[in-house]
C-alpha cells in the first residue's frame, strides 16, 4: 500500500492512452448540427442533452438588410443566439446571399463594384461587432442586465456556402471568391482580431464544369494561387458527401493533402456538412441508404474522423441535418436524426450519434 502513490501516475497515463479517441479531449464545439428548420428552446435542450455543442446556421445579408438604407435587423438572430447561449451551445454562422439591391442575384458574390464591396464589408463588420468576442450583444446581456446570459461569443465565421457549386454561387470562380475573402478578412480583423475566418464548405465532388462547378480539390488549388489569400482565412471547410465512408475518407484526405501541398499544414479543417438519408433509394440518390444504413455510416464516419482528428487538424464536424424536411433536396428530406414534425421521433442514427458523443 505504501507503494501505491508512486504507481498511480503510470496507471493513469496507461488508462488515458487506452481510452477511446472520442473520450479524449476534443476541440470545443466539435460536435455540430446543421438544422433545416427553425429551432426552439426544446430543440436546443434536446441537442445539448445529446452532446451537440455547435449549431451551424445561415445568416443572409439580403434578409438582414433588405434595402440599402435600412438598419440591420438582428431580431431573429438575437433570439437564436440567446436560446443557444442558455444551453451553452455555440453558433457557427454562414454569411452569404447578397441582397437584390446590391448584386441583382442572391448567388452573385458582392465583388464587382466598390459599392458592393463596401456594403458587404459593413454587413460583416456589423455582425462581428454585435456577436463576436467584443460583441455589444454580450454587453447587453451581461451581469446585472434584465436578461443575463452565459457569455458564449461567436469565435468563427464561415464565408459563403459551397462556393464551388452553382446552386449557391453564380458564377463559380476561385478568383472572385479570393476577392470576397480579401474584403471579409479586413472587416473581421478590424471588428474582432481574435476571430477565425472559415472558408465556405466546399462541396466535395459536384461533377460540374465551369462556370457551374469545380471539385473541391481543384477549387482549393486555384484559390491558394491567388496572391495573399492565405492572410484572409484560418481554416478550410469541406462537405464530403459520399455513397459510403470509404469515399468520404478519400475526399477528406485529398483536401488535407492539398492544404499541405500549399504549405498550409497548420490550418484547421472543418467538416461543416456530412450526412446520409434514411430513405432507401440508392440507385437514384447514393446518399440514401435506409435507417440502419444511415446509423451505420454515421458511426463509421465519426470513427474515422475521431481516430484521425489530430493528424487532420479537425476543428468541428457537423451532421446534416436535425429533422427531416419533405420537399427539400433529393436526400435532405430524410437525412435528419429525427423524423419530421414537432414531436421528437428519433431514428437509429440519433441513438448512434449519442453513443459517439457519449451523452444520454
Amino acid at each position: 500500500m505504501r507503494r501505491l502513490p508512486a504507481f498511480l501516475p503510470l496507471l493513469l497515463t496507461t488508462l488515458f492512452l487506452l481510452a477511446p479517441a472520442s473520450a479524449q479531449a476534443l476541440p470545443r464545439g466539435f460536435f455540430g448540427i446543421v438544422p433545416q428548420t427553425p429551432l426552439d428552446r426544446e430543440d436546443l435542450a434536446r441537442m445539448r442533452s445529446g452532446g451537440v455543442e455547435t449549431v451551424r446556421i445561415p445568416v443572409s445579408w439580403g434578409a438582414t438588410q433588405p434595402s440599402p438604407r435600412s438598419d440591420y435587423n438582428w431580431t431573429g438572430l438575437d433570439a437564436t443566439v440567446a436560446d443557444a447561449a442558455r444551453q451553452r451551445i455555440g453558433i457557427l454562422p454562414v454569411l452569404g446571399t447578397s441582397p437584390g439591391w446590391a448584386t441583382g442575384n442572391w448567388r452573385r458574390m458582392p465583388v464587382d463594384s466598390a459599392r458592393q464591396r463596401q456594403g458587404w464589408a459593413e454587413f460583416v463588420g456589423a455582425i462581428v461587432a454585435r456577436y463576436g468576442s467584443r460583441g455589444e450583444f454580450w454587453a447587453e446581456h451581461g451581469p446585472g442586465s434584465d436578461e443575463p446570459l452565459p457569455r458564449t461569443p461567436i469565435e468563427a465565421w464561415q464565408i459563403w456556402n459551397e462556393e464551388n457549386f452553382f446552386y449557391f454561387v453564380k458564377p463559380v470562380s476561385p478568383g472572385r471568391y479570393a476577392r470576397l475573402l480579401a474584403v471579409t478578412g479586413r472587416a473581421v480583423r478590424q471588428a474582432d482580431p481574435r476571430a477565425d475566418i472559415v472558408l465556405g464548405g466546399l462541396f466535395g465532388e459536384p461533377r460540374q464544369n465551369l462556370p457551374r462547378g469545380m471539385d473541391a480539390v481543384d477549387f482549393l488549388n486555384a484559390l491558394y494561387r491567388s496572391r495573399g489569400v492565405k492572410a484572409n482565412f484560418d481554416a478550410v471547410a469541406l462537405h464530403p458527401y459520399a455513397a459510403d465512408v470509404g469515399e468520404l475518407r478519400r475526399q477528406v484526405e485529398e483536401v488535407r493533402a492539398t492544404m499541405a501541398r500549399h504549405g498550409d499544414r497548420r490550418s484547421g479543417l472543418y467538416i461543416t456538412e456530412m450526412g446520409w438519408g434514411s430513405a432507401y433509394n440508392p440507385r437514384t440518390v447514393a446518399f440514401e441508404v435506409g435507417p440502419r444504413g444511415q446509423a451505420r455510416e454515421l458511426r463509421r464516419a465519426y470513427d474515422y474522423l475521431l481516430a484521425n482528428r489530430g493528424r487532420l487538424r479537425l476543428r468541428q464536424v457537423d451532421w446534416f441535418t436535425w429533422k427531416d424536411v419533405p420537399g427539400s433536396c433529393n436526400f435532405c428530406d430524410s437525412s435528419g436524426l429525427f423524423r419530421r414534425g414537432e414531436r421528437f421521433r428519433p431514428k437509429p442514427a440519433w441513438h448512434a450519434f449519442v453513443q459517439v458523443t457519449r451523452r444520454r
